[in-house]
């Protein structure tokens, strides 16, 4: 039975992730699930855009190949942080550098094992998970709303200021905490 890329929307992507965690976990790559399906793992809703994982640079393409022997796709991506792989319809970034930095042995060291639509696998620490997205947020890029909710849901998860010590240098990351203690989603002692 063809698990991946099957469905549409979220249960395609939901299949697609099991499929290629799974690859990756038998070819023993170092990753941790990341961006929405990370937050849908730790109690936000279901993400709906596409699947990412993070893993360190010398492992992508390990990653890649044994995906594509799964019978996903490679395509060239013009970003130099990373990789994008195709389960029919579905994308899958394998991100290798994130905008706060390499992904190295310390970040995958803070994931929790958690099960993901019945897999078993390591997911970003919700804390990382919001440090990374706040340093995202660029003037042309700094739509807050769709991250409000995800924030809500994991605000008990989150280590708020270590969010605001490694976001410091970011404007935008300070106006979105900004906005989340004006709203009562965390305490604004902190910033």
């Amino acid at each position: 039975m063809d698990t991946g890329g099957s469905g549409s929307g979220a249960e395609g992507l939901l299949l697609s992730l099991k499929k290629a965690a799974s690859v990756m976990l038998e070819a023993e790559v170092r990753f941790a699930l990341a961006g929405g399906f990370a937050a849908y793992a730790r109690g936000a809703a279901e993400s709906t855009h596409d699947v990412d994982f993070v893993l360190p640079e010398d492992e992508v393409e390990n990653a890649v190949k044994a995906l594509v022997k799964a019978g996903m796709r490679f395509q060239e991506a013009p970003e130099n942080w990373l990789a994008k792989v195709y389960d029919g319809e579905q994308l899958i970034d394998l991100i290798y550098a994130p905008v706060d930095g390499a992904v190295d042995d310390a970040l995958l060291g803070r994931a929790d094992e958690l099960i993901v639509a019945a897999v078993r696998m390591p997911v970003l620490a919700a804390t990382d998970l919001v440090v990374m997205r706040l340093l995202a947020f660029t003037e042309t890029a700094c739509d807050f709303s769709g991250y409000l909710h995800v924030c809500r849901s994991l605000r008990e998860q989150v280590d708020w200021p270590e969010v605001a010590r490694r976001t410091a240098d970011s404007p935008y990351a300070y106006a979105f905490l900004t906005l989340l203690a004006r709203l009562g989603v965390i305490e604004g002692g902190f910033l």
